[in-house]
């Protein structure tokens, strides 16, 4: 049986009567579970309406539970008896969220059955159940020797006794600044930068000096005359694939950021998420300049965040033992069973095969935004999970966002990310969250739509 388009006359907004008209006739029988719904184009040109508004009525279908959609297949009425494929079944989940920086999470990665069975095999060992117990703040000393070997590819001749397991990114990154700097010190960062370490500035009473950035990411010369003018103790740069701008520095930018941190006594903070995901990797920074680097290395963005395992490797043992004493004092220690399927995943081969999946669900979904979006002015790595999309001269960035959160879907603008007073009118897209590639094109297809639309503030007033 196929749906005929219809409004419901009286609704709120054509979008919503479409998706209530949908209701009412599957409550009526005129449709039934299993049944599917005409192709977006085919709905609007039947009602004479956009496609945005379509799609913002499918968004909203997806929202109640009445429909789910199958990459390939098309979008289904969904039986009331199954889970939301959209939110796992949490009621009020956002539908279309581009705002979550996570990494998808395809069929071929099979995380749904490894994790279950590899905690069953951790905890069958004859001495699994010490995955269960208390460990040391730098992490068990298996567990640093799997994560030297996982470096080793992009960090030379890791000791793992310079290695900490963190748990997560986010509380290394806060225990390094802590140990580091001191109340009014400073970071230098890009103009645009993580917003977890905007966090930790504020919390810690930190200062962040801007540095300009360009399509390479970090200037080098505006890091030599912060160092000039503002002596910051330490630099923080995500070396590949930048949150948000995508940038990936080149070795020979590199080199130079290094000699100038060098020549002014400025610690490098290396956040890398996201090198894994790169098929060939520069030399970290850590494999350049060991002796002032704490590289920061997370398996969220490659594996899931569901893990909460980070690796920082220090300079020194005893400046890795320092670290520990902080994180003893915060998080105490990484989660252990967590740690330990990391390690049976990097010693085994796995880790590599869900990293590889995930690349090339995310070359997939690049390509499907660059068809979606078109001739709009966006930066994108084709490895990573996120792009960073340039307003058009007659929206802001801010408004953008607003307007696409009540149309349906969340992003992030720039202001999210900025460390100067006036950030460049751009948003971040974040590719992964989507549950499947179709949901992922509803999503960026109202996100088209939105862009040539004209913003609230130029309309014309009556």
């Amino acid at each position: 049986m196929s749906w005929r388009p219809r409004f419901i006359e009286g609704a709120r907004t054509k979008s919503l009567g479409i998706v209530e008209a949908l209701e009412a006739d599957l409550r009526a029988g005129r449709v039934r579970p299993g049944d599917r719904l005409p192709a977006q184009r085919a709905i609007a040109e039947a009602l004479d309406v956009d496609l945005t508004t379509v799609t913002r009525a499918f968004n909203e279908a997806r929202r109640r539970g009445l429909v789910d959609a199958h990459p390939g297949r098309g979008t289904f009425i969904r039986d009331a008896g199954e889970p939301d494929a959209a939110s796992g079944g949490a009621a009020g989940a956002t539908a279309l969220d581009l705002s979550m920086n996570m990494p998808p999470q395809p069929a071929a990665a099979a995380l749904h059955r490894r994790i279950p069975e590899g905690i069953a095999a951790l905890l069958a060992d004859p001495r699994g159940m010490l995955h269960l117990h208390y460990q040391e703040s730098t992490g068990s000393e298996p567990d640093r020797r799997a994560a030297a070997t996982w470096l080793r590819s992009r960090v030379d001749a890791v000791a793992p006794d310079r290695v900490v397991v963190a748990g997560g990114a986010q509380s290394a990154l806060f225990a390094l600044c802590a140990i580091l700097l001191r109340p009014g010190e400073t970071i230098a960062a890009g103009a645009l930068t993580y917003p977890g370490l905007k966090a930790v500035a504020a919390q810690l009473g930190l200062a962040l000096a801007p540095l300009a950035m360009d399509d390479g990411g970090i200037v080098p010369e505006a890091f030599e005359r912060a160092c000039r003018d503002g002596a910051p103790r330490a630099l923080y740069v995500i070396p590949s694939i930048d949150n948000p701008t995508t940038a990936t520095l080149s070795e020979e930018r590199r080199r130079r950021l290094v000699a100038i941190a060098r020549a002014h006594d400025v610690a490098v903070l290396e956040d890398d998420p996201y090198s894994p995901l790169t098929p060939e990797p520069a030399p970290a920074f850590a494999a350049l300049a060991a002796d002032i680097t704490w590289h920061i290395a997370t398996l969220s963005k490659c594996a899931t965040p569901a893990l909460r395992v980070a690796y920082v490797v220090a300079p020194t043992s005893a400046q890795a033992l320092r670290l520990a004493g902080t994180l003893r004092a915060t998080t105490l220690m990484a989660p252990p069973l967590m740690a330990a399927l990391a390690s049976r995943w990097i010693l085994d081969g796995r880790l590599d095969e869900i990293t590889r999946a995930i690349r090339a669900e995310n070359a997939a979904r690049q390509a499907l935004a660059a068809s979606i979006l078109g001739g709009a002015a966006f930066a994108a790595d084709p490895h990573g999970h996120h792009l960073w999309l340039r307003m058009p001269p007659h929206w802001r960035a801010g408004a953008f966002a607003e307007h696409a959160d009540r149309s349906g879907v969340a992003i992030v603008p720039s202001a999210a990310f900025a460390v100067a007073a006036s950030p460049v009118e751009a948003v971040r897209l974040s590719l992964g969250v989507a549950p499947d590639r179709a949901a992922l094109e509803d999503a960026l297809t109202l996100v088209a739509g939105l862009l040539s639309q004209p913003s609230p503030a130029t309309r014309a007033v009556v």
